[in-house]
């Protein structure tokens, strides 16, 4: 048993003070408000719950920033998606292990505690099956235990190179499944998860399964949730009114029972008519701020989705940069920039932005990874702390902790993270960070020689 002692901790109900929380058996056993901190107690400033990190493809860390010069003058994410497939050609499953775990070990510094990884890459370098089909998901379990973060594991379905079925290119077939091998893919990958891992599917987007793979794939989710790409592109919808006559968005809502099992990830463009029943549906927007400026994709429509009662969770994506203040600061300021006006995701309940985009992510985060979540009884004990001796959060006060947080703060602002009870970050640095660092240098300097 551990048990940690709090001047300010935000809870489901709302910001308290001197909570007293003690951990067993990786979970909250009990939770005391306005509570004297006893001997032995471990005291901490500000305590905030971990996040969930629910759209993560953990390879493509190892190639962050290789992609930032300018090539054709009409670059986006498709050129981008070339250099991409020349990237991931040459991975082994050691090497999954030894990038993932750096994005994990920064996914942990940065507050977040779970990630969804929305696994893609299965086969061996010439387009074959491993002799183990789950080889590659393997290496990514193997990289979620070295780091500690929770993991909710989502095998990708991707048999197509286009809408209506087209053959897939020369550079996709390491991704590639039929419906059968899909089903063998999800069992030996499902068999390999830790006690308190999560599991869903992920068609990858309609450009890559037909209607009728899809039909035949959900049901191997059983009760876990089903992510899919939709709408990130406006390539995308003009492609998707050319194979059907509806938009990305719109046809999953009229074909697929969307509901809150799903999350739809990026779903940037979308008309008003799609926001207000994609909110309705209960499914998550799975929203990568930070890649969605970086690739160029555009601005989802966040002021309306929240207003009419849609609910939203942050990724890190491509893993161009992994920080939970960056994602849900560069949400905000994209609303910003779109209308020329300033606090735009306050609401009148929740005013203060920082703390409403926190909630926000929170919940949908929860929803999407399958996991539990906030400082409460019986709930995962993932929290993490501020540093207060960070000059920036000098003088805050609960109005402004998360505001000054997201917007104002360095990474450096986060102390400690506790995952499932176990400390796994102090002093801001994660624990295996050295080894793991190190093992990372190695594996991509090799790639890029």
């Amino acid at each position: 048993m551990t048990t940690l002692w709090f001047e300010r901790a935000l809870l489901p109900e709302g910001w308290a003070e001197n909570v007293r929380i003690t951990l067993g058996s990786g979970r909250i056993s009990a939770v005391e408000i306005d509570a004297a901190a006893q001997p032995g107690d471990e005291r901490h400033a500000i305590a905030l719950p971990g996040l969930a990190n629910l759209h993560c493809h953990g390879f493509q860390r190892g190639m962050a920033g290789l992609s930032e010069f300018r090539g054709a003058p009409d670059d986006d994410f498709w050129s981008w998606r070339e250099i991409m497939y020349r990237f991931l050609d040459r991975l082994t499953p050691d090497d999954i292990a030894a990038i993932n775990s750096l994005a994990f070990v920064e996914m942990m510094e940065s507050g977040f505690t779970r990630v969804a990884e929305f696994h893609y890459l299965h086969n061996d370098a010439d387009g074959r099956r491993y002799a183990d089909p789950a080889e590659m998901a393997g290496a990514v379990v193997a990289a979620a235990d070295e780091s500690g973060i929770g993991l909710t594991l989502l095998p990708v379905f991707y048999a197509h190179g286009d809408f209506g079925g087209a053959p897939p290119a020369p550079g996709q077939r390491r991704f590639l499944s039929d419906i059968d091998g899909f089903a063998a893919l999800v069992d030996t990958s499902r068999a390999k998860l830790p006690a308190d891992a999560a599991f869903g599917i992920a068609p990858h987007s309609l450009r890559a399964v037909t209607a009728e793979e899809l039909t035949a794939i959900l049901p191997l989710a059983g009760d876990g949730p089903v992510h899919i790409h939709a709408a990130e592109q406006t390539r995308e919808v003009e492609a998707s009114l050319a194979w059907s006559g509806q938009r990305p968005v719109e046809w999953l809502l009229n074909n697929a029972d969307v509901d809150a099992r799903w999350c739809l990830v990026h779903a940037t463009h979308l008309t008003d008519a799609e926001c207000d029943r994609l909110a309705a549906s209960g499914a998550v927007a799975g929203l990568c701020p930070v890649t969605e400026a970086n690739l160029g994709d555009g601005i989802f429509p966040a002021t309306r989705y929240l207003a009419v009662g849609g609910l939203i969770g942050i990724g890190t994506d491509s893993n161009i940069l992994i920080d939970a203040a960056d994602e849900l600061r560069a949400l905000e300021y994209s609303q910003r920039l779109r209308d020329r006006r300033r606090a735009m995701l306050g609401s009148e309940a929740v005013p203060s932005i920082g703390e409403r985009l926190f909630r926000e992510a929170l919940a949908g985060g929860a929803r999407a990874t399958r996991a539990g979540t906030g400082i409460a009884v019986g709930q995962p004990a993932d929290l993490f702390t501020l540093a207060t001796d960070d000059p920036v959060l000098a003088g805050a006060d609960t109005r402004t902790i998360l505001d000054r947080w997201v917007f104002a703060a360095r990474s450096n602002a986060i102390d400690c993270v506790w995952r499932a009870g176990r400390k796994w970050v102090e002093a801001g640095r994660h624990v295996a960070r050295d080894a793991i660092a190190d093992r990372y240098r190695r594996a991509v300097t090799a790639l890029l020689a």
